[in-house]
């Protein structure tokens, strides 16, 4: 039998192979992993559908492949090879292999097709084609049917080079079928303003090219969907955590003992779980298909972690329900199985709102890039003693930079400012009750 890659998540229409576990005439075990596949930003094992013999290895380690795309073949054949039909696997590979034949070549016919417009995106679970919401709106306008725009990307995405060629070759066929001659073709200027103007770096001295990796691609392809389709607004404060510290160095060893890490990510994860349930429409979403504003009755909060990768956003379930001892440990575990690459798909997905703390790493004020389809985003940089003004005396406080990164069609300037000072006012007077161990 053929394995296919299946359908390993919502939105989630291929990938990258990582690792190839098995060998061509090895034994597998039905739920073995045969592959590792690297799908946005997660890494995750394929496991065997059935036990047998590995007979093909399809694809490569760095390949990029798509969801129906064969893998390997597996010969499910029990030890009774003494069966009637047993005695002839020539004709049974024979006829795999036509088979295989068979289907490149409709697979290429149908590629062939797809430049006379014959393509249509079909997804078995009714999916719309992957694209990012500026590439959607983009076609809407014009519109486009993405279903008939083959995508380039990973698992069929569509991007705007994509769309691009799409409009060129409608516009080019109509110019054959007999179009005005008053109407010029798309050659020329119009071609080369909408063709990515490419640079000789060479010219200039040594270079040296590495391909992008999936994760970078991923998030490359989020900060400009991001970027180009959220009208972002940025509300800097600062807190005094100054007592916030003295707390955390009293409680941090008993949380050590009972394998949690006493972080000021882990306080935050406790006040933002309380401050989006008073102020819901920050744990919403945008709409833009119906235009309407979703509010969420859960609260799950992602975390950035620097990995040797890039970024990646694992999400923390119902923040509002667990106490700091919970979020303590739990965090420390995620992170960790974000570092190692062992995080699941379904791990980065379903997130409100996104803490991004490079405080860790010694970063000061920074504006935070909004993760779609959230509304804000919370940069937390690193604290710094400073004197200040306190009951008209000069005292050296910790003073920590914020910075709430929020989308201006849901949020106004004063959602943004009550939220970040009731966000303040729990870190300044935090209750040391919530930090013992229950």
């Amino acid at each position: 039998m053929d394995v296919k890659l299946p359908q390993l998540a919502e939105g989630v229409e291929g990938g990258t192979v990582v690792n190839i576990l098995v060998s061509e005439g090895q034994q597998i075990q039905k739920d073995q992993p045969f592959m590792e596949l690297e799908t946005q930003k997660a890494v995750g094992s394929i496991p065997a559908p059935q036990s047998g013999v590995v007979t093909k290895i399809h694809v490569k380690q760095g390949m990029e492949v798509s969801v129906g795309t064969v893998l390997i073949s597996i010969d499910a054949a029990t030890a009774d090879t003494a069966t009637p039909g047993a005695g002839a696997p020539g004709r049974t590979e024979a006829h795999a292999r036509t088979s295989t034949d068979k289907s490149k070549s409709e697979r290429a016919g149908a590629e062939n097709k797809a430049d006379g417009f014959d393509y249509r995106y079909e997804s078995k679970s009714g999916m719309p084609p992957p694209a990012a919401p500026s590439i959607r709106k983009i076609a809407r306008d014009l519109g486009i049917d993405l279903t008939r725009v083959r995508g380039s990307e990973t698992g069929g995405r569509i991007v705007l080079g994509d769309l691009r060629a799409y409009i060129q070759r409608i516009q080019q066929l109509a110019f054959k079928a007999g179009a005005s001659p008053a109407s010029p073709p798309v050659t020329g200027e119009v071609a080369e303003s909408l063709a990515p103007a490419a640079i000789d770096f060479a010219k200039w001295g040594p270079i040296r090219r590495e391909k992008m990796s999936p994760l970078r691609r991923t998030v490359s392809r989020r900060m400009i969907e991001s970027w180009t389709t959220i009208p972002k607004i940025n509300q800097f404060s600062d807190a005094d955590i100054t007592a916030l510290l003295t707390l955390r160095k009293k409680h941090a060893p008993a949380y050590e003992q009972s394998a949690a890490r006493l972080t000021l990510t882990a306080f935050f994860l406790l006040v933002l779980g309380r401050a989006l349930k008073k102020h819901p429409r920050v744990n919403a979403s945008f709409d833009e298909s119906t235009q309407e504003i979703v509010y969420k009755d859960y609260c799950h909060i992602g975390i950035a972690v620097d990995t040797e990768g890039g970024l990646i956003v694992p999400v923390l379930r119902d923040v509002d329900k667990k106490n700091l001892f919970q979020l303590a440990q739990e965090l420390h575990a995620i992170t960790e199985k974000t570092r190692q690459r062992k995080v699941a798909v379904e791990e980065l997905q379903g997130g409100t709102f996104t803490i991004s703390n490079q405080g860790s790493i010694g970063g000061s004020h920074f504006t935070p890039i909004i993760y779609a389809p959230q509304v804000a985003i919370l940069g937390i940089g690193k604290s710094q003693a400073r004197p200040v003004a306190l009951d008209g005396k000069i005292a050296v406080r910790t003073i920590l930079p914020l910075c709430l990164a929020y989308d201006h069609r849901v949020l106004d300037g004063a959602d943004a400012v009550r939220f970040l000072n009731d966000i303040i006012g729990a870190l300044e007077s935090f209750n040391e009750a919530d930090i013992k161990m229950a």
